[in-house]
């Protein structure tokens, strides 16, 4: 373990900080040269114990404490910061934990504080779209790690590929068939991410290329796939579960509606209907390219095509 470098994953048992976890460890390279230091509320629970089968220190700390974040950040030289607004659903509460741990990194010497960000869309938008806080939350975070002066990397994850199956992509009351139903036109850019496996590519190589992203933002994203180009993937990868499977354009008070009777709050409606209503109106990146992000990857991202195949919840629908 000596002469290791410390890297500190927040929200370890989480998708993006497993990934980040499991992403380092299982390369013999960056394993070699990092310690994972796992932060979790429980190092306890099972998701915990299984970090720690892989190697990693699995370490109690909390967002909200910031003498629990000095701790589990002293000596290190990385860290991966993540936070969940859906957990308290609060912008205040994300911007604060956000900044406390800048502030435990900065303290502690951190030489490379990687942050899961996303575009203001406000500012983005002009205004327009001025209801997206768990987008402008992350960004106001991002702006204020550029003000403290540490040295940073902002991790911009693209739209969640596991939130097609089942729960946008999902059999139409009405006929039976497959139907992907958003509020925006079905030739529209959406940048897709396997968030489980591909957050720690990205990160990894962000790590090995330290120089060459200080200050950049890195697109978390495969490619961008219209709403018709998912369905026909999916027509074509699964045809025997698929027949009839179409995309649609629907009004966003319908598209309310349908989140109304998930028990979403009005407020919580409109956020949704903002968030997708940026990826035609103004692009969910502004309409950035990802070949700079792609150039410092190691290992090949998840295609669409290959999440369809390793995705058993279709069939688990019908």
């Amino acid at each position: 373990m000596a002469g290791k470098k410390i890297l500190v994953v927040f929200g370890a048992t989480g998708n993006q900080g497993g990934s980040v976890v499991r992403s380092i460890l299982s390369d013999p390279k960056t394993a070699a040269e990092y310690t994972v230091r796992a932060v979790t509320r429980d190092p306890s629970k099972p998701a915990a114990q299984e970090l720690a089968a892989l190697g990693a220190e699995v370490v109690a700390g909390d967002l909200d404490d910031e003498a629990s974040l000095e701790k589990v950040i002293a000596g290190a030289d990385s860290v991966f910061s993540v936070t969940n607004f859906w957990e308290k659903v609060s912008a205040e509460v994300e911007i604060k934990q956000g900044k406390n741990v800048a502030d435990a990194s900065k303290k502690a010497g951190v030489q490379h504080l990687i942050w899961s960000s996303l575009l203001n869309v406000t500012k983005l938008s002009g205004g327009k779209l001025d209801k997206v806080a768990h987008f402008d939350s992350k960004a106001e975070v991002e702006e204020y790690i550029r003000s403290i002066g540490i040295p940073a990397s902002f991790f911009l994850p693209g739209f969640f590929m596991s939130n097609l199956p089942g729960k946008m992509v999902r059999p139409s009351p009405q006929t039976g068939a497959y139907t992907l139903a958003l509020p925006i036109p079905t030739n529209s850019p959406i940048p897709l991410i396997d968030i489980e496996s591909d957050t720690g590519k990205f990160v990894k190589g962000i790590l090995l290329n330290r120089e060459k992203v200080l200050g950049q933002r890195i697109y978390g994203a495969t490619a961008y796939v219209t709403p018709t180009e998912i369905i026909n993937e999916f027509k074509a990868s699964k045809p025997q579960d698929s027949t009839g499977a179409v995309a649609v354009e629907i009004p966003g008070d319908v598209f309310k509606g349908f989140l109304a009777k998930t028990g979403a709050p009005p407020h919580i409606q409109e956020e949704m209907l903002q968030n997708m209503q940026l990826i035609p109106q103004f692009g969910y990146y502004g309409g950035a390219s990802f070949d700079e992000s792609h150039s410092i990857l190691v290992d090949p991202l998840t295609t669409w095509k290959e999440y369809i195949a390793k995705t058993p919840v279709w069939a688990e629908l019908k």
